[in-house]
């Protein structure tokens, strides 16, 4: 059995920005020799966000624009009333949406897809640093 932890860091600009980290979880998923298993990502923060969604340049606009629709960033939240950032909407996008995702892990690769992206969304209004932790367990070449 193989345990692995890694991190996944990156800067975004805030306001609903949706970054496509697949390439980066499958390079940490392919060096941690699991063959067989499951990889969790997880993102830390109350305005932070994980999904699986096609990259293409309309959906992802079409992404946006519901949220906007069903939760928009002009509305009246009480979070507002008690916090200067005025980001009442963003902590409730994040959390409708969720802050991980469990992968199953197939001959050392994150099993999606074929247009499948798992992609970071940061629902906050402004710029920040993050991070992502995975957790990868499973089985290696050698192992039963």
């Amino acid at each position: 059995m193989i345990i692995k932890t890694d991190s996944i860091k990156f800067a975004t600009k805030g306001d609903f920005d949706i970054v496509d980290i697949t390439s980066r979880l499958q390079d940490a998923v392919a060096a941690s020799l699991v063959e067989e298993g499951t990889v969790n990502v997880f993102a830390p923060g109350a305005t932070a966000a994980l999904t699986a969604i096609e990259c293409e340049s309309g959906l992802l606009e079409d992404f946006r624009d519901f949220f906007e629709k069903i939760i928009p960033s002009g509305g009246d939240y009480k979070h507002n009333l008690s916090h200067a950032a005025r980001n009442g909407h963003s902590h409730v996008r994040a959390s409708l949406i969720g802050p991980d995702m469990t992968i199953p892990v197939r001959k050392g690769k994150a099993f999606l897809g074929v247009w499948q992206r798992i992609v970071f969304i940061d629902t906050d209004s402004g710029p920040r640093e993050r991070e992502l932790v995975l957790t990868i367990i499973g089985t290696g070449k050698n192992e039963g």
